[in-house]
């Protein structure tokens, strides 16, 4: 019987780190959860997964003047 060759998947042998930013926005949470995203971005490579924590607005004057988003990032350490 022959030997069957082992195989292993590359994200078994992977590891992430997963960090949280917080975007703001004038206009929307999405686009609050774009602005952490493309801002991570420029200085961590390989994200994986965004994953939208929390949600929340500043108020003044009684009115929302921005909206919030708290983003868990998720990228791979490079071997």
């Amino acid at each position: 019987m022959a030997k069957s060759k082992s195989r292993k998947s590359a994200s078994a042998d992977s590891v992430y780190r997963i960090t949280e930013v917080v975007g703001t926005s004038a206009v929307s949470w999405e686009e609050a959860v774009k602005s952490a995203v493309a801002t991570a971005s420029t200085s961590l490579r390989d994200l994986r997964i965004a994953d939208v924590v929390k949600l929340d607005v500043k108020i003044d004057g009684g009115k929302v003047i921005a909206y919030r988003a708290r983003v868990a990032l998720s990228f791979k350490y490079e071997a």
